[in-house]
Order: C-alpha cells, then structure tokens, then sequence
C-alpha cells in the first residue's frame, strides 16, 4: 500500500533575511539577524561533521541546552550507514532580539541504497551570543514525519539486497523481515523492467504508535495496515527515496504467505515510483502492485478476492473501477479490500488478454501524460486499442468470470 504522505513540503526560494530599517535621524540600516546564507553555512558545518563521525563538530552549532539530546542522536545515527546529510535553508523569519526561527530542507541518503535523498522539513531556531549563532531548538514542521532515529536505539541488519532497520525489535525479526525482502526484490525485477536501484530500505518501528509518527498521521489510520511504502508520486528520477514501513502488530500476526506478499506489494511500490505520478489513477498503482505480488502463486481469484467475490455472488457487481477516495485509509475495511482487490482483477485482465508487457507499457502510458484528465482514455487507446466504456464492460464481465 502506497503512503499517502507525500513527502516533505518545498518552502519558498532561499533569500537574504529582509533588514528592517531604522527610519529617524540619520541612524544607518541595522541588521537583525543573520542571512540565509550565514545559517547555511552553519548548518552545512554541522551536517558535515555528522558525517565525519566528529562529534565535537556537530555539537559545536548547538547551544548547550540541545547537547545532550544531540549526542543521543549522534550515536543512534552510527547504526545508520549515512552516504549523506544536507540541510536547505528555505526561509527565515526574525523572532526577537538576536533570535530567528528558519525552515530547512533536510535529505539524508543512505550509502548504497539511495539514488536520491530521502526528505523532510525542519524548523530550526536559532540565537545569538557573543557574536555567534547557534541552534537552540529543532523540530520537525507541523505535518513532517518524525525520523526512526529519534525513538530509540537503532538496530540494523543488511541482506543481499535489503535494508532493514529497527527499534524495539529483536535481531532475528528484523533478519525474517530481510529475508523477504531480499526475495521481494527479484520477484519484482521480473515483473517491472525498470530503472531502479533493486535494493529496498525496510523501517521497522517499535508500534503502530510509532509507525503513526514515523508518517506524520494518526495511527489509528493505519491500524491492521501490514506496511506502507512513504515517497512522493510524479518527481521523476530526482524523486525523494522510498521508505517500506512495517506495521509490526499487523505484520505480526500474517501468515509466511502474507508476509511476503506484503513485502513483495511494497517494493512494487518503490520500484514503480518513477513512473507513478499525479496522472496515475490509485487502481492501477495499488493494482499493479497486487499484480506482481501474486504473479507466480497459486492463488486463485477466489482466494484472492473474497470479498469482491462475495459481492459479486450477491449480484452487487461494481458498475465501476474504484475510485481514489475508496483506498482512504481508516475508512470502511470492507469497501477497500473490494477496491484493492478490483484494482488487482483490472491489471490481471490487461496481463491475461494483451500480455504482460503491454500491462507495463500502459503503466508507463498512464504516468507519463501531463495530467490525470485524459490519461487512463489515451493509454487504453494507444497501447490497448481500446476505449474506457469497453475497458470497464471488459473488466465487469472478467470479475463474474473469475469470481463467480
């Protein structure tokens, strides 16, 4: 299931922090607090340090008050194998005499894994003491995600073509976890030959609580969710880095099948990422993701879909394909498992009947048009020769074939 976070907001252009002026006498212009580009250059410092593993560095841009906090934090990110840390000033306001509160960008990326940064919004506040500026608080922007890191001891396991790390979980959950992901990779490579890094980083919070914080939502909406994979949709090959986080009391509870199903689902997911975009109907980015975790299983329609199934049997057949708004989380479970399922039936009609490359290429076809108007109707035409209205009809008549 595709987080429906979508990544960290862009705040305005960096700039010079506005001067405010001194208008009597004949008294000069006094500046008020640093420059953008001043707090760049501290927070650049400060970033690179982090990554030199200098610690007295990284504290020396930190008012006395955060050290403890940041040393924490600065040994927890030893277990994190950083290929990079970089901050963007976006902003900065004057907050009182010698204070100011500014708005970053921060990206991090991890060594091996990462092609881009994966991105989140800090807001940082900042004071001046005896001619020096240093940080006196940082905190995530209203909405931002909080970062693994920061909930506790991390503890990480590499496989061959995974990364898993985790707080609160014992080593050998988080080598199971790795293990399918490891499988979930090649699976997928099969399916979707695409430009990716075929490598996948796994989060794995203490609790659906911390999995909450770890998105920026209430847990609630995730609760019996088995994972979901965070990134944004339409960035193209400098798109932010994907992040597959595990739900642990739901994965917990599925069986070796539904385990790597979901994982397999979610490396979709970050393989796809590219090609997913704002014209890119949910259907066929959840159904397509579907698709691939159950090509190659022998599980039947009816095993797959029971509860389309049922409303098929009832004679409640859907009139048409789900619709964005029925993947919401937290909404009624029995409507989105029949939207997730209607999705899967969508894109195994297309595979069955025009192959599972043109499958591919209509993926491709939908993401690449400038918008979601128009998008689905041009692909079905230039790739399937066929027409929204024939499509559906198609669709309907396959789910009483398969069901039934």
């Amino acid at each position: 299931m595709a987080g429906r976070r979508s990544g960290a907001v862009r705040g305005a252009a960096a700039g010079l922090l506005a001067a405010v002026l001194a208008l009597g006498g004949c008294s000069a212009p006094a500046p008020v607090g640093p420059a953008s580009g001043e707090i760049q250059s501290l927070l650049d410092r400060h970033a690179r340090a982090l990554l030199d593993r200098d610690e007295a560095g990284y504290l020396a841009a930190l008012d006395p008050a955060l050290v403890p906090a940041a040393r924490t934090e600065f040994d927890r990110l030893a277990k994190v194998p950083l290929g990079g840390w970089t901050y963007r000033v976006t902003d900065v306001d004057r907050a009182g005499e010698g204070r100011v509160t500014a708005r970053a960008e921060l990206g991090y990326r991890i060594k091996g894994y990462d092609s881009g940064p994966a991105t989140t919004e800090r807001v940082l506040d900042l004071a001046e003491r005896d001619g020096r500026w240093y940080v006196t608080g940082d905190r995530a922007a209203e909405g931002a995600p909080q970062q693994l890191w920061q909930q506790g001891e991390v503890t990480s396991v590499t496989g061959r073509r995974s990364l898993v790390l985790g707080v609160g979980q014992s080593q050998e959950r988080l080598r199971e976890i790795a293990a399918a992901a490891d499988r979930a990779v090649p699976a997928v490579g099969d399916a979707w030959h695409g430009n990716w890094a075929g490598r996948v980083v796994v989060l794995v919070p203490g609790s659906i609580e911390a999995m909450g914080r770890l998105l920026g939502g209430p847990a609630a909406s995730y609760r019996g969710i088995a994972a979901v994979t965070t990134g944004r949709t339409g960035g193209g090959p400098h798109a932010p880095a994907d992040r597959v986080i595990v739900n642990p009391d739901a994965y917990a509870v599925l069986g070796a099948f539904g385990r790597q199903l979901v994982l397999t689902h979610e490396t979709t997911h970050v393989a796809t990422r590219v090609q997913t975009t704002k014209a890119t109907p949910v259907w066929l980015s959840e159904g397509f993701a579907d698709w691939v975790a159950y090509r190659g299983t022998e599980r039947t329609a009816a095993q797959a879909a029971p509860e389309l199934r049922r409303a098929v049997l009832a004679g409640d057949l859907p009139a048409e394909l789900p619709v964005d708004e029925a993947f919401s989380f937290g909404g009624d479970a029995e409507a989105l498992a029949q939207a997730y399922e209607g999705g899967w039936l969508a894109c195994e009609l297309i595979a069955g009947r025009w192959g599972e490359e043109k499958l591919t290429d209509f993926y491709r076809a939908v993401g690449a048009h400038p918008g979601r108007d128009g998008a689905v109707e041009k692909a079905l035409r230039d790739v399937l020769d066929t027409t929204p209205e024939e499509f559906t009809a198609d669709w309907r008549a396959y789910l009483g074939e398969r069901l039934a």
